[in-house]
């Protein structure tokens, strides 16, 4: 593969500047701000003499009090920006960049590594649960380095609490990665799209969390969007529709546990910190898919050893995906946390639209008219359904 060299190169930048933002924190660079507001030129010197003879403007008024005031208002403006500057917030911004860029450089690597071993019919749950893994390792480097991140005190309790989420996790990331073997990326990602259809139902007939009627008005246009999509799909597959749906399920089950497990007394504290929480659950998670990968595939693992020592494109991707998908979701965890409702709902949509179009465009996948135009309802009508409780409390 052409790419391989660089696409490696890439994703050892990226989890070092992951590393970074994630485990040491990024700071607003307000100092250095105030250091240049205070090197600001025009600044008038509290010493300055007034020359005995001014010269005066063709009204008699002084020209020095007119060279003032431009003065305060060139000083004004420089000091606006500088505010505004001050104001950005830089770590989330760069939080938004690596989760977006990590996202589309998962998918990618992901299905290249599907694809060197056989596909659907090759080791997707190997490959899936070796992403885990990937991740496992990571996490515990984590622990373990100095100054990177305090290891969690939690006690055996909370272990048994998050079990449910932690397998939650595990099948959707399982059946994702089925999905993604057997279809087109874009294809499994519209699919995917239509994960609040399946919280929706969820929600409300399990764990009695009401959905309003403008939310459920919303629906018809999400599944409308994938099944127009779905009519266009050039490598459409049951199993990988099937698959994608399954992982909408254990997601939609995952966030109601989340819910759940977070309002356990004490737990936030006991964990430290969201990256804590999101390294126990992919270490859980990973733990749980060894018996999944047995009954799968098991009996072919020797095979897949001697593909992963024998070809690069494999063992390369598999790597690099493990170490995107631990990244970004990370990432994503800790951008989530600091926005609100409406911008997570937007942000998603966005992430969604550049990984179905980017990653079909460079794997080379199907773009139809058809399949953008279902795709683009699908994802609107995604971006409708987060935000129209929102938008109706505004207007009321």
């Amino acid at each position: 593969f052409p790419h391989r060299s660089s696409t490696m190169k890439f994703t050892a930048a990226f989890c070092i500047l992951a590393t970074g933002a994630s485990a040491f924190g990024l700071q607003t660079p307000a100092k250095a701000v105030a250091r240049a507001a205070a090197k600001a030129p025009f600044m008038p010197s509290k010493q300055a003499k007034v020359p005995m003879v001014q010269p005066i403007d063709i009204d008699g008024s002084s020209l020095q009090a007119s060279a003032s005031a431009g003065s305060s208002g060139a000083l004004k403006t420089r000091g606006g920006a500088l505010g505004a500057l001050k104001n950005v917030d830089i770590p989330l911004l760069l939080y938004f960049v690596f989760w977006y860029v990590g996202n589309y450089y998962y998918n990618i690597t992901n299905k290249l590594a599907l694809k060197a071993a056989g596909g659907s019919a090759g080791f997707p749950m190997t490959i899936s649960s070796l992403q885990l893994a990937v991740g496992c390792v990571y996490a515990l480097f984590l622990w373990v380095a100095p100054d990177a991140r305090k290891a969690p005190s939690v006690t055996m309790d909370d272990i048994v609490k998050m079990l449910p989420v932690a397998f939650c996790f595990m099948g959707a990331h399982s059946a994702s990665v089925f999905a993604l073997s057997a279809g087109a990326v874009s294809f499994g990602q519209i699919v995917k799209s239509a994960e609040p259809a399946f919280a929706a139902v969820i929600s409300q007939f399990l764990y009695g969390k009401k959905v309003s009627k403008a939310k459920w008005l919303c629906l018809p246009i999400v599944i409308g969007g994938v099944i127009l999509a779905s009519v266009k799909e050039l490598d459409f597959a049951v199993s990988a529709l099937i698959s994608a749906c399954i992982a909408n399920l254990f997601a939609a089950f995952k966030g109601n546990e989340n819910k759940k497990l977070m309002d356990t007394e004490g737990l936030k504290d006991r964990m430290g910190s969201v990256g804590n929480q999101f390294a126990l659950t992919t270490i859980l998670g990973t733990l749980m898919s060894i018996p999944l990968v047995l009954a799968k595939e098991g009996s072919r693992f020797p095979e897949f050893i001697e593909l992963f020592k024998t070809n690069p494109i494999i063992s390369a991707n598999l790597l690099a995906s493990g170490l995107w998908f631990y990244g970004y979701n990370e990432l994503a965890t800790m951008t989530l946390k600091k926005t609100g409702a409406v911008t997570q709902s937007v942000a998603n949509t966005a992430k969604r639209v550049i990984v179905i179009v980017g990653v079909a465009i460079v794997l080379g996948e199907s773009l139809d008219p058809i399949k953008l135009l279902g795709c683009a309802i699908g994802i609107g009508g995604v971006l409708l359904y987060s935000t129209i409780d929102t938008l109706i409390a505004k207007k009321e």
